[in-house]
């Protein structure tokens, strides 16, 4: 522990230097976006896809649909469940075996934007009496170079924006045959900064993640804000958070444009 904290000290402070200078190690502005890429209907068997990559970071998102029992609270309304795998490949830090923190986090987070802007009408995955469609997102972390939550975010978005209806008979799944695309009504897109000393830095890589005193995740869905996630031990002011949140307005164009 002690170990790790000194290694931090040591980044921060020559992240610091850098930052310094008006710019970040790799050229760009405290808010500009890396490179961003999106590769629909990347997988035949899914009922939707997408290839999301941001930087050097790419998450793959698979949407598929089955027939399921509902939740004893919502008889009349579809499931959506999400889940998120952290493969070894993608990172060293990255371990076999089941979800840890980080991994329960990205889902979770990426959950929470899609879930508060309530772009799917659940009840329209209602089937009959004990039975609805389930809505599972699978994300899979394929190279973890830093911003996980908004590569996830766009991967999961696009994934669902290409997403087909099978066709339901007599209360089953018709696989192969489709009724049209799943609608929904926006997309909720994220946008993360760190910050670093009195630094706001948005879409940090991997070494600004690390010497990092404070993460701030904001999801917002046209005009609205649907969700925000905050990490770290550190703290935003309040005009800081003010500043951000018109900031991941500004970007949601970028992110737009690139959605596939």
């Amino acid at each position: 522990m002690v170990k790790e904290s000194i290694l931090k000290r040591i980044r921060k402070d020559f992240l610091m230097e850098v930052l310094e200078s008006g710019e970040r190690s790799d050229g760009r502005a405290f808010h500009d976006y890396r490179e961003i890429k999106v590769t629909p209907n990347v997988i035949d068997s899914a009922e939707g896809s997408a290839l999301a990559q941001i930087g050097n970071t790419k998450v793959l998102a698979g949407v598929k649909l089955a027939v399921m029992e509902p939740f004893e609270d919502e008889p009349k309304r579809g499931v959506l469940i999400m889940g998120a795998e952290l493969l070894p490949l993608a990172n060293p830090t990255f371990e076999p075996g089941p979800p840890d923190e980080r991994s329960i986090e990205f889902s979770r987070v990426v959950d929470r934007g899609i879930r508060s802007s309530e772009i799917v009408n659940m009840e329209n995955l209602f089937i009959e009496e004990g039975k609805v469609l389930g809505l599972f997102i699978d994300l899979y972390v394929l190279d973890y170079g830093g911003n996980l939550f908004d590569t996830g975010t766009l991967a999961a978005v696009a994934a669902l924006k290409n997403t087909r209806m099978p066709k339901v008979e007599n209360g089953e799944l018709i696989r192969g045959e489709y009724t049209g695309n799943l609608p929904i009504s926006g997309y909720p897109l994220s946008s993360t900064f760190v910050k670093v000393g009195n630094f706001t830095l948005l879409d940090p890589e991997l070494h600004e993640e690390g010497a990092a005193d404070a993460r701030l995740t904001i999801c917002t869905c046209e005009d609205k804000i649907v969700a925000m996630q905050k990490g770290g031990f550190g703290a935003f002011r309040k005009e800081e958070v003010l500043n951000l949140i018109n900031v991941s307005f500004d970007k949601r164009d970028i992110l737009m444009r690139n959605l596939g």
